[in-house]
């Protein structure tokens, strides 16, 4: 089975079947990601599309020097900023002119609810967070990285790597248990 790099330096020459391989090697896992971080499945996929394109269309630019898997990441994090920022000041200019946006319709049945509902829990909590931990949490699980990637992908060091997904999974914790409370507050 060939290298990432090996398949990169194929798709450089013009070998189409590898950059399929190399999507098909990658796709699941930036899905998870993206839509972990947009929340939005329809637009989470349209990114990982884009960020296949770019992949493809920079394809001369890649330096096997370097780890194609987190360049991959890198360009899927930066994609997902930039619809996150754009949809940030749609959101602003509609409610300027109040605007009110329509409701997102959820699939049928009571397992895609549950589904739905655990992961806009885990999105939810996600946004509480500083991006950084964020993306650290959501490349650690989502996207199955190793911390060396994590760092690479977020121009951090490997301790650093570790740091912010620890941290991230403290706050998480301490978020749910917040949240706890104040569900057995409530209670009468």
């Amino acid at each position: 089975m060939p290298t990432d790099v090996e398949l990169m330096l194929q798709v450089q020459r013009g070998k189409r079947d590898a950059f399929g391989e190399l999507v098909e090697r990658y796709r699941s896992a930036l899905t998870r990601v993206a839509r972990s971080k947009i929340s939005d499945a329809d637009a989470a996929d349209d990114i990982v599309q884009e960020t296949f394109l770019a992949v493809y269309a920079s394809r001369q630019t890649y330096n096997p020097n370097f780890a194609v898997r987190t360049w991959i990441w890198t360009i899927l994090l930066n994609l997902c900023r930039k619809y996150l920022d754009r949809r940030q000041k749609q959101a602003n200019r509609m409610s300027k002119i109040g605007a009110l946006s329509s409701p997102i319709c959820e699939d049928s049945g009571l397992t895609a609810l549950l589904v739905s509902e655990r992961r806009d829990e885990i999105a939810a909590l996600l946004d509480e967070l500083p991006e950084a931990q964020a993306d650290a949490l959501r490349l650690r699980f989502f996207g199955e990285l190793k911390f060396a990637e994590i760092a690479e992908t977020m121009g951090s060091s490997v301790s650093g790597a570790k740091v912010r997904v620890r941290k991230g999974l403290m706050a998480c914790a301490q978020l749910v248990r917040d949240r706890s409370v104040l569900d057995e507050e409530s209670k009468p």
